[in-house]
């Protein structure tokens, strides 16, 4: 059973979905993008099937979101906002995952070791704006300074598995798909297939983490 809270950061107020595991050993906070909130398909399917193999996923809205702005602040905002979230993740006494999708990606990037996290999952990662690889955003992703799992779209506009650079993290191509883990229809890979490819590669994941 889900279970939703508000809490008050020195952004605003940010709420949290709880998904509890099934004898929990670890907490994957996710958190939304720029352009989305925590109803985007990778985060569901992340949220549906990993409390069964005993880890509470945390959906986190970031404050502008929950005060139903359309624009999300600046990247220091974004900060302040995980910052003030972090010790309700940490509550539970389990380790603590940082994570979420694009602009949540680059937060968990930059703030993870900071605040005490024992990895870092990217969805999406923002590696560039789209058709300008000369801003690269690389040097969050390999200053993570923790195990660091990336999951791309093999057509994802903000930065192609293959434009990444080398460095101490995983990275998982999910074909055929676009920033937001879509796949057309005529592509050799279905929906469901690219879903269940990154639930299966985040599960494997983490099993290894718990294992270290």
């Amino acid at each position: 059973m889900t279970k939703s809270e508000i809490v008050t950061t020195d952004a605003g107020d940010a709420r949290l979905t709880w998904h509890p595991g099934r004898k929990p050993w670890a907490v994957l906070a996710l958190s939304h993008g720029a352009g989305g909130g925590i109803e985007a398909r990778d985060l569901r399917a992340l949220a549906a099937a990993l409390p069964a193999e005993g880890v509470t996923v945390a959906l986190v809205e970031q404050p502008w979101r929950v005060a139903g702005k359309k624009l999300a602040p600046a990247p220091k905002t974004l900060d302040t906002g995980w910052r003030g979230i972090w010790p309700a993740l940490a509550k539970p006494g389990l380790p603590v995952i940082a994570g979420g999708r694009s602009a949540g990606a680059r937060v968990a990037c930059r703030t993870g070791k900071e605040l005490g996290a024992t990895a870092v999952l990217a969805l999406s990662f923002p590696l560039h704006p789209p058709g300008k690889p000369e801003r690269s955003r690389a040097d969050e992703l390999l200053g993570a300074g923790l195990p660091t799992l990336v999951v791309q779209g093999g057509n994802d506009p903000f930065g192609k598995p293959e434009e990444f650079p080398e460095g101490e993290y995983g990275l998982v191509e999910v074909p055929y798909s676009d920033h937001g883990f879509a796949v057309a229809k005529k592509a050799a890979l279905t929906q469901d297939e690219a879903l269940e490819l990154i639930t299966r590669a985040v599960s494997g994941w983490l099993s290894s983490l718990r294992e270290c």
